[in-house]
């Protein structure tokens, strides 16, 4: 009997500000345009299997999570690998950020886990990644759960998604529709968020008035974001174009976010520690605290996660992740 073993890692995606474009009947075209940070947290996902009945028994270490999410992707897989038909499939996901909280969790699992499984029956690196990110798009949209979040993902570090749609599709694996790009510093990074706090992403994305207001807001800010090269000396560009997307679009004043803003403000300024900013992370309950300078280091990061645990706030400290 063939035992079969693979593992699978991708780190959350914090969106700043984007558009909705879900105007397309297929999956593949729809996603977003925006800008955000790929960081280095997120989902760990180990496959392991034999030669048996098809099925999938999911195992959470860490925090819980949603099984229906790799259900999905081990079905999508099997309409295009079909000899993972004839294996009886386990796999463990350890989650190290909090789901529904705009941190990309469910992107995050799904790459991962599409990796694990291909990895695990053996096919090659390269294939496997893009028809990870492939299926991973897919599986999100049907679950109204991302938009853009794959594409970002398949940039890697500080990203900008400059056209709307899948990173890679059809039975080749071919490149786009959708495009991003990134950099990376390896900037530090503090996530900040009310326990229990966070709303499913379609209650914004499948409502018509949020809809208008998030892409009118979206669009204005990547005018300015879309134009020239994209590299570390556009970090203060993006932290603007972050805040002025979020007063715009109606956002910060919904959920209490602004409340959550000043909370994180005063915990900054408790620690004493100059030169941040905290922005709001979309579409959780949340914030992510980073340097105004994308080259600081992480001295700050200590006081800063004692003061947030004081106001009543989560903290986790990780930082932008590496260029995917």
């Amino acid at each position: 009997m063939h035992r079969y073993l693979g593992r699978g890692r991708c780190g959350g995606h914090i969106t700043l500000l984007f558009t909705v474009s879900d105007e397309s009947d297929d999956p593949v075209c729809q996603g977003s345009l925006g800008a955000g940070l790929c960081v280095d947290h997120g989902v760990e996902v180990v496959a392991y299997g034999e030669d048996g009945e098809f099925g999938l028994t999911v195992t959470f270490e860490s925090m819980e999570g949603d099984s229906e999410l790799y259900e999905a992707v081990l079905n999508a897989i099997a309409e295009e690998v079909p000899e993972i038909l004839d294996i009886s499939w386990g796999i463990s996901v350890t989650i190290s950020l909090p789901p529904a909280q705009g941190f990309g969790v469910s992107a995050s699992g799904a790459v991962a886990s599409a990796i694990a499984f291909q990895r695990a029956v053996g096919l090659p690196y390269e294939e496997s990644m893009r028809r990870a990110y492939s299926i991973a798009h897919r599986v999100e949209r049907s679950r109204s759960t991302g938009l853009g979040d794959v594409t970002a993902l398949a940039a890697g570090g500080v990203e900008r998604r400059l056209e709307v749609g899948s990173p890679y599709h059809g039975s080749n694996l071919r490149n786009g529709p959708g495009r991003a790009e990134g950099w990376s510093l390896g900037t530090p990074v503090v996530l900040a968020w009310r326990e229990g706090s966070g709303k499913h992403t379609s209650i914004y994305i499948d409502n018509a008035e949020w809809k208008k207001a998030i892409s009118e807001a979206g669009s204005k800010q990547m005018k300015t974001l879309s134009q020239g090269d994209w590299r570390a000396d556009r970090w203060g560009d993006l932290i603007d174009s972050a805040s002025a997307f979020s007063r715009d679009s109606g956002l910060f004043e919904d959920s209490s976010r602004n409340e959550l803003v000043t909370l994180a403000t005063a915990a900054v300024a408790s620690a004493g520690a100059g030169g941040l900013e905290v922005m709001l992370c979309m579409l959780g309950e949340s914030v992510a605290i980073v340097p105004l300078n994308p080259s600081e280091g992480r001295g700050w990061i200590e006081g800063v996660i004692t003061e947030l645990d004081r106001v009543g706030l989560e903290g986790l400290e990780t930082k932008v992740g590496e260029l995917s």
